[in-house]
């Protein structure tokens, strides 16, 4: 690596950590709240604007069951949060309902969850960037109409952030998100405290009426647009589960601590997501899929998000307090997506370990974090952004299924852990608290089961099928790579050696032209002793070679050289298929094939030499019984200065110096 990209890799990144200093990354509550919580308490700024939306389809009339809905969307978001505290409990290690489902049901149930969670990850970065975008757009015309652009340069951002480590991005992320927790809650209070004052608060879309697609719902169709108003508010739960595949990241007692947190952050998010759709019908916000369907909307009227719409009127005449709620809930959204940057590069490790992903997304980097699971969770996010154009509407169609498949396991799992103890356990206090906990996970069971049959029926067509088909591609895609490796596993088992020896060795020294490096090259195989040692060239150009020849039989070289006919000026082909006919005619032999090659100091010299070496190693790398030795000669660029001058001392002409003054 040059000096110039190990420097941009340290200003990006940082200096490197220890392995010794993993404990030092740790975190306390109060900054594994943020750091973990963020996506589960920026859901308020969407997840309501959802329930209208999709409730706006049957015209003002129906935003009268929104309270209703997002009470049942509250209490299963406190059933959920009640039953993962006794997950974190459980499965301290960090492998979540990915531990919990393989432990308990199997490796297929254990796999399913895994994928389900990789790409709820995935759409988790990019529902919250999509959706931050949204509200920065409320408040800046230009990001409005540039979405995707800004998207994408916060997901770099956010994948700079954290690949400096898990600490500094804690610490980074833990100043805005209580921030927002402030600003939202003084929203809230300042908007109730005016209303119950008397004092007028209407939000800008006050008064308007809506074009319904559909103002005469009734019976089946209209249980039908209730249960997908549920589903989409049901977006507030996601993040939840990001606590139990972390617990690892907290300080001790984990367990204890993550489960704190846990209750912390349902208290928190339930309070801001009920205080959103209450004061919503208060200042009477409409909002609708186009602003065609908006009634007495005055021309070019842009509409603004459901937050920068509540800001708007509680803090009228007040702008400083409309920007500020903008600016925090953008900045909320956007490190929401830390809780994925966290959970997905985790789940990716344990997954990796298991043998069911590559082994590159167990290793940490230099700053002790799974950077190679952080730079794939970026890529995929973003091409979810760019390809669906950064739209939430969009977005949240294939939102939540994933992790609602891992809280029905999950859950599933539970129960017969539980059941499973309770065989074993004879103390009536520890009994009784296992009861409790199944109780508890039951109950979980039953809520998520139903809002999972919920989301499958009223969002499949509308774009869930391309989140299940991900799913199946990525359950395919890791049994095939475990196929793998327990085929490479067995196939290089040491039981299956039958130590028989080569019987001679036979090398080969690819000659282009004779200069130090390849006199190099020749000393370092006659030193391996060889049996048979020869040297070739490959004529591909008639004049240089005949030259080289001459020059070859003017020297003091005891290796013979053999020229290699290329009528179609080729280098690899000729040689492989002669190192073929070596192997053919001594089945026993090894053969090792010398190659000089320069050692560059910059990237772009790389692109000037050893081109030919590389292409030739990958070919003859494929050949049993061949070995292939790199001779390297470094060249002056690699040490940084330039060589030093030779002087005249003793004994340099035996050395192979010059007798130079």
């Amino acid at each position: 690596m040059s000096k110039l990209t190990t420097a941009a890799k340290r200003m990006l990144v940082g200096r490197p950590f220890r392995s010794d200093s993993l404990g030092h990354t740790l975190l306390p509550k109060r900054i594994a709240l943020p750091v973990f919580a963020s996506d589960a308490l920026s859901s308020v700024a969407y997840a309501p604007e959802e329930i209208f939306l999709v409730l706006s389809v049957a015209g003002l009339s129906a935003y009268a069951y929104a309270p209703w809905i997002g009470l049942a969307v509250a209490l299963v978001m406190a059933v959920v949060v009640a039953s993962y505290r006794q997950n974190v409990h459980a499965y301290p290690s960090g492998g979540g309902d990915y531990e919990v489902a393989t432990k308990n049901l199997g490796p297929t149930a254990g796999l399913t969850v895994g994928s389900a969670l990789l790409v709820d990850y995935v759409l988790t970065v990019a529902v919250s960037i999509s959706s931050a975008a949204s509200n920065i757009g409320s408040a800046v015309p230009f990001v409005a109409t540039h979405k995707v652009l800004f998207a994408v340069t916060a997901i770099v951002i956010l994948t700079a952030i954290n690949l400096r480590g898990i600490r500094e991005s804690g610490t980074a992320f833990a100043i805005p998100t209580y921030a927002f927790m402030i600003g939202m809650a003084l929203m809230l209070l300042w908007g109730f405290i005016r209303i119950g004052l008397g004092q007028t608060v209407h939000a800008e879309s006050y008064g308007f009426g809506l074009k319904a697609e559909d103002s005469h719902l009734a019976g089946l169709a209209f249980v039908f647009l209730i249960a997908r108003a549920f589903s989409s508010g049901c977006a507030a739960l996601t993040g939840v589960e990001a606590i139990s595949n972390g617990v690892p990241a907290f300080r001790k007692p984990k367990s204890r601590n993550a489960a704190t947190t846990l209750l912390l952050l349902g208290g928190i998010a339930i309070t801001l997501f009920m205080g959103m759709i209450v004061l919503t019908q208060k200042v009477g916000i409409v909002y609708a899929h186009d602003v065609s369907d908006l009634i007495g909307a005055p021309a070019g009227y842009e509409q603004k998000t459901l937050v920068a719409q509540l800001a708007g009127a509680v803090f009228s005449g007040f702008p400083a307090g409309f920007y500020f709620i903008t600016i925090v809930t953008a900045l909320i959204l956007v490190l929401a997506a830390n809780t994925a940057f966290n959970g997905f590069p985790v789940l990716g490790s344990i997954l990796a370990q298991d043998r069911f992903l590559p082994r590159q997304l167990h290793t940490r980097g230099d700053r002790l974090a799974f950077s190679n699971g952080i730079l794939f969770l970026a890529s995929a996010a973003i091409a979810f952004v760019v390809l669906f154009g950064g739209e939430v509407t969009r977005l949240i169609q294939l939102y939540i299924v994933g992790v609602f498949v891992s809280f029905v396991l999950s859950q599933t799992g539970m129960l017969r852990h539980w059941t499973r103890l309770l065989r074993t356990e004879n103390d009536p206090a520890q009994r009784a608290r296992m009861k409790r906990s199944r109780v508890i996970n039951a109950i979980g069971l039953t809520m998520t089961a139903t809002v999972l049959c919920i989301v499958l029926v009223t969002k499949f067509v509308a774009g869930a099928w391309i989140a299940i088909v991900t799913m199946a591609a990525i359950f395919g895609l890791m049994k095939l790579i475990r196929r793998h490796y327990d085929t490479v596993s067995r196939e290089l088992d040491e039981t299956d050696w039958d130590g028989v020896l080569p019987s001679r060795t036979h090398s080969i020294v690819l000659v282009s032209k004779l200069h130090m490096p390849t006199k190099r090259a020749l000393a370092y195989a006659r030193a391996t002793r060889p049996d048979t040692l020869e040297a070739i060239t490959v004529n591909v150009d008639e004049p240089d070679t005949r030259a080289l020849v001459r020059q070859w039989e003017a020297s003091d070289i005891a290796v013979p050289l053999k020229v290699i006919e290329s009528p179609y000026r080729e280098i690899t082909k000729p040689v492989v298929d002669y190192v073929k006919r070596v192997r053919k005619d001594s089945p026993r032999d090894v053969v090792t094939v010398f190659i000089p090659e320069y050692v560059v100091g910059h990237w772009w010299e790389q692109l000037l030499h050893n081109q030919s070496a590389l292409r030739l190693k990958g070919r003859l790398l494929f050949e049993p019984g061949v070995m292939v030795t790199s001779v390297p000669w470094q060249l002056s660029s690699s040490t940084g200065r330039a060589p030093s001058r030779v002087v005249n001392a003793p004994g340099n002409v035996r050395r192979g110096f010059g007798d130079e003054s």
